[in-house]
């Protein structure tokens, strides 16, 4: 029996009729074939990357742009939403500071600069910065590695990071003309909806002929927290560890790393299905869709809460995995009783 033969095995024979845990099944299933075995131990830990986007100056967002600096701090001293679902589920969580605009940084200091330019008027970042945007992703999943998790979540915190997503996921898209900009965090602004769409094709008249690919997206148009989520999923294959997609902005970011390397979708766990629009058009574009998604809670905060509530459905499952009966000794338990009962 070839590995992938056991771990259905495993799965078919709980006590309980084939298939009926729906999609938390599928995923403990692709948990496993990503670590190549069947450990018995769930070991999670959910990164969040903060930074600043410079296209808010030019009106991109409705909240102002010192948010990303006080929220980021809500998450290290344990006050903000995701802070709060890590503890109360016993998930360790880390925050790292690739560039909020602020001198002094806001959990691990990886600060790359204080915030991107403004893609309005220049390119985002430079080559190196990009790069060392990648690097940093790929440096935390080493070290979570290192450290023994085998389960990663990403997040983020930034304001006018849904624009910096849907300028650099309508960038990657084929036309370059689906609609992808949403309201972000203030819904129903139809107004600033079309400003940030405006931003974006504005952009891509400017930048569209120097983007051959997703690391040009995300120089030109991207954001740090972006560029290190993509590092950090690209960094995920290398080191055998699945992880939990969160809503619009790790799903663009996901869109990145996958045209990068194919084989991260194999690692890729959905979550929850965001409100915003660009979200669908993220999952078509690496294959996937809303049916591989167990949480449909109408969720859009952001900050990797999705995927941390999705972590603690499948440490559930993992648990049942090993603790439940099998369906082998049910059926041999019926028939001694039929047979007793003769």
């Amino acid at each position: 029996m070839d590995y992938r033969d056991e771990v259905e095995e495993t799965l078919r024979n709980l006590a309980k009729p084939p298939g009926s845990l729906g999609l938390l099944e599928k995923q403990v299933k692709q948990i496993f074939l990503a670590w190549g075995k069947m450990y018995r131990e769930l070991k999670p830990k959910h990164i969040i990357f903060a930074a600043d986007n410079g296209v808010v100056w030019s009106g991109a967002a409705a909240q102002p742009p010192e948010i990303t600096y006080l929220q980021t701090k809500n998450m290290v001293d344990g006050l903000a939403a995701v802070s709060c679902f890590c503890n109360c589920n016993n998930i360790p969580y880390e925050v790292v500071d690739v560039g909020i605009d602020s001198p002094d940084a806001v959990g691990l200091n990886y600060k790359i600069r204080q915030g991107t330019r403004n893609f309005a008027v220049e390119p985002a970042m430079t080559e190196e910065e990009v790069r060392r945007a990648l690097d940093i992703g790929r440096e935390r999943v080493e070290f979570a590695g290192h450290m023994g998790y085998n389960l990663l979540s990403f997040g983020e915190m930034g304001i006018g990071n849904t624009t910096t997503s849907a300028a650099v996921l309508t960038a990657l898209s084929p036309t370059h003309a689906a609609l992808i900009a949403g309201y972000g965090s203030s819904r129903g602004n139809y107004k600033l909806m079309c400003r940030k769409e405006k931003l974006i094709a504005d952009a891509l008249r400017e930048y569209g002929p120097m983007i051959k690919g997703p690391v040009d997206a995300l120089r030109y148009m991207g954001g740090f927290d972006l560029a290190a989520i993509c590092g950090a999923m690209l960094a995920c294959v290398k080191a055998h560890i699945p992880f939990y997609v969160d809503g619009f902005i790790t799903a663009a970011a996901l869109v990145c790393a996958v045209q990068l390397n194919d084989e991260v979708r194999r690692y890729a766990l959905l979550s929850h299905l965001s409100r915003e629009a660009g979200m669908a058009v993220a999952l078509r574009a690496v294959g996937m869709d809303e049916s591989q998604i167990p949480i449909h809670g109408e969720l859009s905060l952001g900050e990797g809460t999705g995927a941390v509530l999705a972590v603690s459905l499948i440490q559930s499952m993992m648990y049942a995995v090993w603790h439940m009966g099998t369906l082998d000794n049910v059926n041999e338990a019926a028939e001694r009783r039929r047979k007793g009962g003769e």
